[in-house]
């Protein structure tokens, strides 16, 4: 491959995946090194062409008041028209965002006042969790069910009838969806919008993921799918997710109904504290250059390879869990493995977290007995992770 994705990177000082480590993950006992596969960043370096913007623009030695640059706004539009196949954006849809949960959050503000219930999906992004119940939403799960192959599936009548019950008008989406790893196909997508025109919910849909797709799949922009999604949907996407780059913070929104991307900017702009930085605008530009291209559809492979590593390592155990489409992300569900072993899913953890195998509580996002398993690391790391849990976690 063009690009390192074998180097084993030294993260301690940098990276809250190593540093953090308290209850969910607890850290590793006396003499183990961590192994990082819990929160949802990467243990690769990120695209050269980034780093080296950076240090260019550093070596201005003035970083004063600036206006975001027009070549920042034509990078989205070219990166969202070549990756995700967008026609007709322009630069008045675009938002920035200092994150994609202050976005959802600063949606919501404008679509719901302060206790109405909000439609989500189950397994949730524990993300969504806090920041609805700490800004006073009213979460109502909607549970992805499983058909025979294991695929996580949406339950469109729970989904309705949710709606209706609950007088709900808003919803929050995850496209690619976060946990379980699904890339939802257009014709899941248009059974949904069909079910939000209905009712009249708009949506607040997070395309994170967006770009972290498994070789083969297609992300299809929920502003695609007809003129009613384009017109209801709040889309939220983050160069920061693909290239590795949460601590820079930025994101963006892309709003094409005018009312609303005049509300939402609005609301966004009340703190005063939703301004892009210059490193950031600089980040984005290099990223979402040609070899920004390159690197992701090489990355995507290695991610692809990683899974499959994963998954068919922990289904000689009894433990279960579809094939991520997307993300990096493994949702494995111990229930068999459980009650074949008398082991609980906390002995599970605590045997993993204490050979340094830092993987997350799925019960966080609402799996009762599944862990969450970040497999971004180089295949090396990959390979200890497994041996450790071979020898010290599966020893029964």
């Amino acid at each position: 491959m063009k690009y390192d994705f074998t180097s084993i990177l030294d993260r301690r000082g940098y990276a809250w995946a190593v540093d953090t480590l308290n209850d969910n993950p607890r850290p590793p006992k006396e003499g183990w090194n961590v192994i990082p596969m819990w929160v949802a960043d990467m243990s690769f370096p990120t695209c050269p062409t980034i780093p080296e913007a950076m240090i260019a623009r550093a070596n201005h030695p003035t970083f004063g008041y600036f206006s975001t640059s027009q070549e920042y706004w034509n990078s989205i539009i070219d990166w969202q028209t070549k990756r995700n196949g967008v026609k007709d954006l322009k630069r008045r849809d675009i938002g920035y965002e200092n994150g994609v949960l202050g976005g959802v959050i600063a949606a919501l503000s404008v679509l719901c006042s302060k206790g109405d219930n909000v439609l989500v999906h189950s397994p949730t992004y524990i993300g969504f969790t806090e920041s609805l119940e700490n800004n006073g939403y009213n979460i109502v799960l909607s549970e992805l069910i499983q058909d025979e192959n294991g695929i996580y599936r949406m339950d469109y009548d729970d989904m309705e009838k949710k709606i209706k019950k609950n007088r709900i008008h808003a919803t929050v989406f995850c496209s690619p969806h976060n946990p379980t790893g699904r890339v939802w196909e257009k014709w899941e997508l248009e059974k949904a919008m069909a079910i939000f025109e209905k009712y009249d919910v708009y949506v607040v849909s997070d395309e994170i993921w967006s770009d972290l797709i498994r070789p083969g799949y297609k992300h299809i922009p929920t502003q695609s799918v007809n003129e009613w999604a384009r017109m209801h949907t709040v889309a939220q996407y983050a160069v920061t997710k693909t290239f590795n780059l949460a601590g820079l913070i930025g994101s963006y929104h892309i709003i094409y109904n005018t009312w609303l991307r005049h509300r939402i900017d609005k609301d966004s702009s009340l703190c005063h504290y939703n301004d892009i930085n210059v490193f950031s605008q600089e980040a984005l530009i290099a990223a979402y250059k040609p070899e920004g291209h390159e690197w992701l559809d090489e990355l995507n492979q290695v991610l692809a390879q990683n899974a499959d590593y994963v998954k068919s390592f922990l289904e000689k155990y009894g433990v279960k869990m579809p094939t991520p489409e997307g993300t990096y992300l493994l949702f494995a569900d111990f229930s068999e493995y459980c009650e074949k072993t008398g082991k609980t899913l906390d002995e599970v953890e605590q045997a993993m977290w204490d050979v340094g195998v830092s993987v997350q509580d799925g019960r966080e996002f609402h799996g009762p007995c599944h862990i969450r398993i970040n497999v971004a690391l180089p295949f090396a790391l990959i390979q200890e992770a497994c041996d450790r849990m071979e020898k010290y976690v599966f020893n029964d």
